[in-house]
């Protein structure tokens, strides 16, 4: 092993003792310390987990129910499991629920208006996207107690990891911009001041996570997932035609128009339907939560149910926006232009309740952003960050929130400001930087002293690996749309046909190259038993080796960002491009 590095915001974390002499399994000793088995992996209690902050351990205290630290019988009966699952349910939801704010408002009321129900196929394309990615930081958070800035830091290096982080920062703030517009859109349609209409909203954001309490906050969060229900009832007022539904859910194809604005509206409905702060916010708040490897079965279905309630609305959305411009491609304004539009088709009630949904989701999803920005930014400097710590007792934390919150507002309220290019490139640059993000959350996942037996399968490898490929498949597709705007559809189609046979010739390669590779002692930490598994935790940052990152690996990481560079900067073309005609 290579000598240990200095420890990094690592107070409080007990250090591994030596192994007995034993052949026995390794156990975990009463004050919560860390042992070593035979094959040198670390087995940890909470205690002992590289936890950078101390209230991320105790009972989990969830919105619907608690689970005591030391509770760790079995739960065979269906009642108790699903107790379990009711203090479990939160981070799933949050974060899908969230994902679904002012900009997906805005995206898929513009996919609606403009083309109709076509575009309804990619939200079903996206599911399996939405699960692997947040599977992958849900396991990141309860296995490691770290959080994902933090973790793409300390293994790959201050000058690898900033780009990933400096991308979330630089995102983030857009977007909680883009919710503040939402509320500003909301309270118009309803007769209310943009000014007291901000204020109220930002005070409402910043004090749902400055009680001192993580039930409370979950709680408030939980009630606006509800709120986001009101989509459904809009969808049977307006009842679009079933047939038109299933058609453009099932037959996947791209509507009449030309081609590179239908291309950068698809690459929006990627970033808005699966955003980068989802990836740093899922695994910070599994950790703030308390929640465990032995809970990971529970928030996989928390998951899957946020999952459910954001696709359900995404194509509630895009349908009953079809219904209401008539099917004639109405032209789009904003969200607002929606609720107009409902208002006329099926009554002014139809109208009220997208405004009050499109309030909900812009609050929610102002609270979810700002508190994945707040998380990384602690993480990074080590100072605490739990929503369980009043204010006084984590002030970086808060002002870091707060001050999101507050300059976001203060932008919004500029006369002038290009609020409507803001909200549209915001969806489309989430859509280009997502393979970035996923490359790091990929190699994570396969980093056996950070996830030892919760490491990815070879399948779930691939199907990610083929993910990010196409991700960039279609960012290749969007920079050529930008540089030759008359391309056609069998030049489109050459991009990905010839794309698709590359990747799979690199896949190929890979994979013979993994077959190759030697089994080293890190390899045995991935065999344990199920009962290990579960209670079996990353050690402290401080005594991890650090990682190699070889030739290729590094020449890859370049290119794909040296890439992502020149596809920010002609989004951004493509965008005012869009915005001044």
């Amino acid at each position: 092993m290579s000598r240990a590095r200095p420890p990094v915001a690592s107070r409080g974390v007990p250090r591994l003792r030596r192994p007995q002499a034993t052949s026995a399994p390794a156990a975990l000793d009463t004050a919560g310390a860390a042992v070593l088995d035979t094959a040198g992996a670390a087995v940890l209690d909470t205690a002992g987990a590289a936890v950078l902050d101390t209230e991320h351990v105790g009972d989990i205290r969830g919105a619907l129910g608690t689970i005591g630290r030391a509770d760790l019988g079995p739960r065979p009966a269906m009642s108790a499991k699903l107790k379990t699952l009711l203090a479990i349910v939160g981070p799933g939801l949050i974060v899908m629920v969230g994902d679904n704010d002012a900009g997906a408002f805005s995206t898929y009321g513009q996919a609606g208006q403009s083309f109709g129900t076509h575009l309804l196929w990619t939200l079903l394309l996206l599911v399996p996207v939405l699960y692997v990615n947040q599977e992958m930081v849900l396991r990141l958070g309860a296995v490691t107690g770290v959080g994902h800035a933090r973790l793409i830091l300390e293994r790959f290096g201050k000058v690898w990891g900033a780009f990933s982080v400096i991308d979330l920062f630089v995102l983030n703030a857009l977007t909680i911009v883009t919710e503040f517009i939402g509320v500003t859109l909301a309270t118009g349609y309803l007769g209310v001041p943009k000014v007291p209409a901000v204020v109220l909203a930002g005070l409402l954001v910043v004090g749902a996570a400055s009680t001192g309490s993580f039930r409370r906050f979950e709680r408030i969060c939980l009630t606006l997932v509800a709120g986001s229900l009101l989509l459904l009832p809009i969808y049977l007022l307006v009842h679009p035609s079933v047939g038109q539904m299933a058609h453009g859910l099932l037959v996947p194809g791209l509507p009449k128009g030309q081609l590179s604005t239908v291309m950068l509206l698809v690459i929006a409905i990627v970033g808005t339907t699966v955003a980068p702060w989802q990836l740093f916010f899922q695994q910070s708040y599994v950790i703030d939560k308390r929640i465990t490897p032995r809970f990971i079965r529970y928030e996989r279905v928390d998951l899957w149910l946020g999952i459910a309630v954001a696709v359900a609305g995404g194509a509630a959305m895009i349908g009953f926006s079809a219904a209401a411009a008539g099917g004639h491609g109405t032209p789009f304004t904003n969200a607002a232009g929606v609720a107009a539009a409902l208002g006329r088709h099926a009554g002014r009630i139809a109208g009220d309740l997208f405004a009050v949904a499109l309030l909900d989701a812009s609050i929610i999803g102002a609270c979810a952003v700002s508190l994945s920005t707040a998380y990384a930014t602690a993480d990074v400097l080590g100072v605490n960050h739990s929503l369980h710590r009043p204010v006084t007792k984590a002030k970086g934390f808060y002002v870091c929130y707060a001050g999101l919150v507050a300059a976001a507002g203060a932008i919004v309220l500029v006369p002038g400001a290009p609020l409507g290019l803001l909200t549209e490139g915001v969806q489309t640059l989430a859509g280009v930087l997502l393979p970035s993000a996923t490359v790091f959350l990929l190699l994570l996942c396969n980093d056996k002293a950070v996830l030892g037996p919760w490491v990815n399968s070879r399948w779930l490898n691939a199907f990610t690996a083929a993910v990010v490929w196409v991700l960039l498949l279609l960012s290749v597709v969007l920079t050529a749309s930008v540089l030759f705007p008359a391309i056609s559809g069998r030049a489109i189609v050459a991009i990905l046909v010839g794309g698709a046979i590359l990747g799979m010739a690199l896949g190929a390669f890979v994979a013979l190259s993994a077959r190759r590779a030697p089994v080293g002692v890190a390899d045995v930490v991935t065999e344990v038993t199920p009962g290990r598994r579960a209670t079996w935790r990353m050690p402290a940052l401080s005594l991890l080796e650090q990682p190699l990152l070889n030739r290729q690996r590094k020449a890859g990481l370049l290119a794909l960002r040296l890439y992502l560079l020149v596809a920010f900067a002609l989004v951004i073309v493509k965008v005012v491009q869009v915005a001044v005609r």
